[in-house]
């Protein structure tokens, strides 16, 4: 009997691994629409998180109110023109942001000791560009963790973003995973989750860390103990409805996810021999 196991686990960046919150891409993003008159809020800008930047920013100007203000600010509605030149005024306040964000999350080096003492491949895909990746990746705090995935892949980098299922599959390649069921996509956002179902692989989403709750480590320790519970169920239900297999609060609890993942894998085995 062959022992099914985990052979990758491919992780998301921002409010996944790094970025307690996910909070450089929206501050960002704030940032860029607020410099063009055009305000937008905490919920809009993180509404289409998890996919490719330039593709972020157009469908934030194709949401009705963010349209009309656009209109209403410019007197026109915004065109192709715009989107591009937007995303180049976004690509040095991202770098900023990146670079204020750029802390591991608690329990990262463990769970990252854990996966490595098991001989499972770790790989990566983000919504990031390659050099928003590389300006992440130089941080002291993230140089610090001696961090060398197995493979990476940015959404620019293939045909198809987020929830399309490219960039996972490329992970599986590049890892050679033996199947999309030995691979295990980790993700805060819910079009992230989408991708790693669209490869059919395993899903596990993170509640608390990422873009489902949005608050800074230190935000999110001043609440009481009903607001959390409150948004840490909100954020569970988001997940939940999107399919994922398995919901956890942030990476150190993915130890014990992949182990029940490949106990139910083995015991599948058992039942159809």
């Amino acid at each position: 009997m062959t022992q099914a196991k985990i052979e990758t686990v491919i992780f998301d960046w921002a409010g996944t691994i790094v970025d307690y919150g996910s909070l450089a891409p929206v501050l960002a993003f704030q940032k860029l629409f607020s410099e063009q008159g055009v305000p937008i809020s905490l919920a809009e800008a993180r509404g289409p998180m998890g996919v490719e930047k330039c593709e972020h920013i157009r469908q934030l100007l194709a949401m009705p109110r963010i349209g009309a203000a656009w209109q209403t600010h410019f007197g026109k509605m915004p065109d192709e023109a715009d989107i591009e030149r937007l995303f180049q005024d976004f690509l040095p306040i991202q770098f900023d942001t990146i670079e204020k964000t750029a802390t591991p999350i608690p329990g990262l080096r463990d769970t990252l000791a854990w996966l490595q003492a098991r001989n499972i491949k770790i790989a990566s895909n983000t919504g990031y560009a390659r050099d928003m990746l590389d300006h992440l990746r130089s941080a002291p705090a993230i140089q610090a963790l001696d961090f060398e995935p197995d493979s990476i892949v940015c959404a620019p980098e293939v045909t198809r973003g987020r929830p399309a299922p490219d960039m996972s599959l490329k992970n599986l390649m590049e890892t050679q995973a033996s199947s999309v069921r030995h691979c295990v996509k980790v993700d805060d956002t819910v079009v992230g989750i989408e991708e790693g179902k669209n490869a059919g692989m395993w899903t596990v989403g993170v509640a608390l860390s990422g873009n489902a709750c949005g608050e800074s480590l230190a935000s999110w320790q001043e609440k009481n103990a009903t607001q959390q519970a409150d948004q840490k169920a909100q954020a569970y239900r988001a997940f939940d409805n999107s399919g994922a297999d398995f919901v956890i609060d942030s990476i150190i609890d993915l130890p014990a996810i992949i182990d029940a993942i490949n106990t139910r894998m083995q015991e599948h085995e058992v039942i159809t021999e």
